[in-house]
């Protein structure tokens, strides 16, 4: 089941469950639009991967159980604000390669 974190990794801003603005990698990492656009220009910090917008689970039971309500959106926090040294090395050493050639 993904993990639906309640704010961005790098800058603690909200991401309730219905954001537009969460964007996750592979493994779940997760960041607001602005953070992992303009901040980390779509290089996970802790993967190398890029980001895609994070699904928004349904709210409401329409099939079989499977919503917000059954399976709620995650609370513990994760801020751990990226090191823009080592992140800017990590970026510069993977420019030029697409998120699916990572």
């Amino acid at each position: 089941m993904l993990e639906l974190r309640p704010c961005c990794e790098h800058c603690n801003s909200a991401l309730p469950p219905a954001s537009l603005q969460a964007r996750i990698c592979s493994f779940e990492c997760t960041f607001c639009a602005d953070c992992a656009e303009q901040v980390l220009g779509n290089v996970c910090p802790n993967c190398g991967g890029g980001f895609a917008p994070r699904p928004i689970r349904p709210a409401q039971d329409r099939i079989n159980g499977n919503y917000l309500g059954n399976d709620p959106a995650g609370t513990q926090v994760r801020h751990r604000p990226v090191d823009l040294q080592a992140h800017a090395a990590l970026a510069a050493s993977l420019r030029g390669l697409a998120p699916e050639q990572r």
